[in-house]
């Protein structure tokens, strides 16, 4: 559920409530009590879970991050074994 920050027009208080999407927006000021709070325009806060993200998105203290200099090993690895031991296996040569 979204966290909402409402400010009262009349006082200034502010206030952040948890809401469903569909709820009504609130209106009752808990600080002095009049109708009176608006909702604010803020930056979204949310965390994506699960797999297929970042590599060094929210990892458990078990998992290792890969370094720059293990990514270029692989790639590199990965280039050499893709390439074949005559030329570049097109015929060119």
């Amino acid at each position: 559920m979204p966290i909402y920050e409402y400010e009262c027009r009349a006082c200034g208080h502010r206030k952040e409530a948890i809401q469903k999407m569909s709820d009504d927006p609130l209106v009752d000021c808990p600080a002095c009590n009049k109708p009176e709070l608006k909702k604010l325009i803020s930056a979204a806060a949310f965390r994506l879970k699960g797999g297929g993200w970042y590599e060094t998105d929210f990892k458990g203290d078990n998992k290792k991050n890969v370094t720059k200099n293990e990514s270029a090993t692989k790639s590199s690895e990965s280039t050499t074994k893709a390439k074949p031991a005559g030329g570049c296996g097109s015929g060119c040569h």
